[in-house]
């Protein structure tokens, strides 16, 4: 049962705990403007500490003192003076039309601008749209309702605060909320021993490249015209490695952007420009596209002597024999397919409320020969039970807060070559049985704690001594190597259900399609990989009774 907060100041802790992290772990790269506020923050009193805070973490800049009633702070306008003081809160400060549609209500708007008859009628939003050309100006709130018994605060520092979050987390994506549902136990996150420098930012510099790029997106989202995203995109250079990685990825975003334009010569230009996996695989198809089919016969050439994944090479393989006709060459010779076992059933339809999975497996399952729908579930969650010690490593610059659900590096390419000695040692217990108590044992002791790999939902007693006891060890070392080799790729793809018979101590796991439903790409490679390895897999396809086959 998800426990209930008792302390009510927990949002003042939580921040503290943000300041105080801050100030231990980047006080060598903070601004003068930011240390005097740390400074500055702990001296307040109690109360003004906690409305500041509650300020910060909820939405906007304007707030009604009305608005501001929280028991453990008591009163607002005592609370506010000390921050006022400070310039982190203004009184009475200059608000646009907007800004007074946003605070007050509807009544409260026809009180202050003495609205007639007919602009009463109307709809709030409409009415603000009315009365915008009239009232183009700011002014101070008293001016607007200079009757009102109501003040109106704006917190002038909540840049300053964002940027504290950006630097605690290393994102803009996670929030404060984050501690509120890891206090609830709503999330749990495992904890990483963090040396001193485990840090996201390692200096200045590292905080402004990211704020730029941010900045890059903003414009990117707003439809800002492209040669603007790019100039500003230009001009910001990570070196931290982990922000280069992110500008690579939304180089590729711009270029996939480029590409639906139909502006092959720029997009080209931009895949060419970043080695984000995928990149070069687009770069050959808009050559295509852009009519230069020599050029990008080139370019496949040299992506088949060193393909970056079975992803990519899947693909040049499709492309080969179209640029071949293009540039009439002679033909490739034809691979010989690998014939995959089928399961072909023709059910009754029901009438509502079913999925194919479901189907298949209540047909398929027995007691002697039990059947479960684990998609990708399943081996990935043995995967991470196994090797979360290597996952959870304390490698520097993979974790640098208490809230990480994974390693920062998780989809870098290296990321297996920084933990190969730890990778090694897990994998190495696939040799003996000490596997099954590794296993085990995480998932007694880490339970519900999040994981990239582990599905906790899925995952049950009865399940895992099945897959214990009737999946081979070697397929196992063989299914966790694949996954490892290209984790964003291999996480997914792998077989809908999976069925065990105990008593032979062996299992198959069955992709199911329904009518009209084709193998994905990323389920063929996992199935070839499977017949490659002699790992047991298999096709079911499911028609209905009465349908035409």
């Amino acid at each position: 049962m998800r426990k209930v907060l008792e302390n009510p100041l927990y949002y003042l802790d939580n921040f503290h705990q943000v300041v105080d992290w801050i100030s231990t772990k980047y006080q060598d790269i903070l601004t003068e403007e930011e240390m005097v506020f740390l400074q500055q923050f702990h001296a307040l009193p109690q109360a003004s500490r906690a409305l500041f805070v509650r300020m910060v973490m909820r939405k906007g800049h304007f707030f009604r003192c009305s608005k501001l009633t929280y028991p453990e702070i008591g009163s607002a306008s005592d609370a506010v003076k000390a921050l006022c003081e400070l310039g982190w809160v203004t009184l009475n400060p200059h608000i646009d039309i907007d800004q007074l549609f946003d605070l007050f209500t509807k009544s409260e708007i026809h009180t202050a601008l003495q609205l007639s008859s007919v602009e009463k009628k109307l709809l709030k939003a409409e009415q603000l749209a009315l009365l915008r050309t009239t009232y183009a100006e700011t002014k101070p709130f008293l001016e607007w309702c200079s009757a009102a018994s109501d003040a109106v605060y704006q917190i002038l520092n909540k840049s300053l605060c964002e940027r504290l979050r950006l630097i605690f987390f290393g994102n803009l994506r996670q929030d404060w909320s984050e501690f509120i549902l890891s206090d609830l136990g709503v999330y749990v996150y495992e904890k990483v021993d963090l040396a001193p420098t485990s840090r996201g930012f390692q200096s200045r510099q590292d905080i402004d490249d990211y704020v730029a790029l941010h900045r890059c997106r903003e414009l990117f989202y707003d439809a800002v015209p492209i040669e603007h995203v790019l100039q500003e995109l230009s001009l910001c250079l990570p070196a931290n490695p982990w922000l280069r990685r992110r500008k690579d990825k939304f180089i590729f975003e711009v270029g996939q952007y480029l590409e639906k334009q139909k502006d092959w010569a720029q997009a080209f230009s931009i895949y060419v420009s970043t080695s984000y996996p995928g990149a070069r695989l687009r770069t050959i198809r808009v050559l295509e596209k852009d009519h230069q089919p020599q050029l990008a016969a080139q370019w496949l050439e040299k992506a088949m002597q060193a393909p970056e994944s079975e992803a990519e090479y899947q693909q040049l393989c499709r492309i080969a024999p179209r640029l071949n006709r293009k540039l009439e060459l002679p033909a490739l010779a034809a691979v010989a397919k690998t014939t995959i076992p089928e399961i072909q059933l023709r059910l009754p339809a029901p009438e509502s409320g079913f999925y194919v999975e479901g189907v298949v497996r209540d047909y398929l399952h027995n007691e002697d020969a039990p059947v479960f729908y684990v998609e990708n579930g399943l081996i990935n969650s043995l995967f991470g039970l196994l090797c979360w010690s290597a996952i959870f490593a304390a490698v520097p610059g993979a974790f640098f807060h208490p809230f990480h659900q994974g390693p920062v590096d998780l989809l870098s390419a290296d990321f297996h070559g920084r933990r190969q000695a730890e990778f090694d040692a897990c994998f190495s217990q696939l040799d003996s049985d000490q596997y099954r108590q590794t296993i085990r044992l995480c998932f007694q002791e880490k339970q519900g704690i999040q994981s990239p790999f582990v599905f906790w939902h899925l995952l049950t007693d009865e399940l895992l001594c099945l897959a214990l006891d009737c999946i081979p060890a070697i397929h196992l070392k063989r299914l966790f190597e694949r996954i490892l080799l290209d984790i964003k790729a291999n996480r997914s793809g792998l077989p809908d259900l999976i069925q065990f018979w105990p008593k032979e101590q062996r299992y198959n796991m069955i992709e199911v399609k329904g009518p009209g439903d084709r193998l994905q790409d990323n389920q063929k490679r996992w199935i070839d990989y499977c017949m490659r390895h002699s790992i047991p897999i298999s096709v079911c396809y499911l028609a209905w009774t009465g349908e035409l086959a």
